[in-house]
């Protein structure tokens, strides 16, 4: 019980309107309403405690966020993990800041941030290969890389106030993306140039590269004559 209020103290100062507030031991504890006693009993120090609210709060967001999809028909389950995340952040603002705040400058979330990328990658990648069925490839995890950072962002732009557009509108347009994200042209090789077609009985060429040989040392009326130089008058 007291861990927990710790928590929620740790929530709060972290998510308030100025990020760039200091964090302190005597703030977390006058914010909770308990003694530094208890504090160290929890956690060793303040480092420790914001650790501890950033896996609290993703582990609650990841799992309402994975009850959304699972309780989703198939074809509805990337718009109902991305309005869960979308209205959990807008919603709650010290959730919002905390995941998504660029100008929080605490140095322990940012460090959990950026070892939040590869799980959400790794999430992202088993949503797109179970729910559009899409090869497990190299192509495939450099979408699913190009999801968590194209959708973070744009709920970071879209918190701050540089994306105007309502709830219900951010949501269309992230799921727009993502199903498009999931054409198949995108998750195989065949999305590198086409070779030239090469047919056998030519003998390995090209079409282009074919042509009859000159009869009496003439170019066959089918070929284009050669080029002569024009002269003025």
């Amino acid at each position: 019980m007291r861990r927990r209020r710790f928590l929620e103290a740790g929530l709060d100062l972290v998510g308030l309107e100025d990020p760039r507030a200091e964090l302190t031991v005597r703030a977390i504890c006058r914010r909770a309403g308990l003694s530094a006693r208890y504090f160290y009993e929890s956690f060793t120090d303040k480092d420790e405690l914001v650790a501890a609210v950033f896996d609290w709060v993703l582990a609650d967001v990841a799992a309402t966020t994975q009850a959304a999809v699972a309780a989703a028909p198939a074809a509805e389950q990337t718009r109902a993990g991305i309005t869960n995340l979308v209205r959990t952040a807008a919603e709650d603002a010290r959730i919002g800041r905390l995941l998504f705040d660029t100008q929080l400058s605490n140095p322990v979330v940012a460090r959990k941030r950026g070892e939040l990328g590869g799980f959400f990658a790794l999430l992202s990648g088993e949503h797109l290969t179970t729910a559009y069925r899409l090869p497990e490839n190299a192509w495939v995890k450099a979408i699913a890389h190009f999801v968590v950072g194209g959708v973070g962002q744009t709920i970071t732009g879209w918190l701050s106030g540089d994306v105007d557009l309502e709830p219900a509108q951010v949501i269309d347009q992230l799921v727009a993306i993502l199903e498009a994200l999931a054409n198949p042209a995108l998750v195989s090789p065949a999305i590198s140039a086409p070779a030239p077609a090469v047919s056998a009985v030519a003998g390995g060429q090209t079409a282009s590269e074919r042509r009859p040989p000159p009869v009496d040392g003439r170019l066959p009326s089918s070929a284009p004559s050669p080029r002569r130089s024009r002269r003025i008058p």
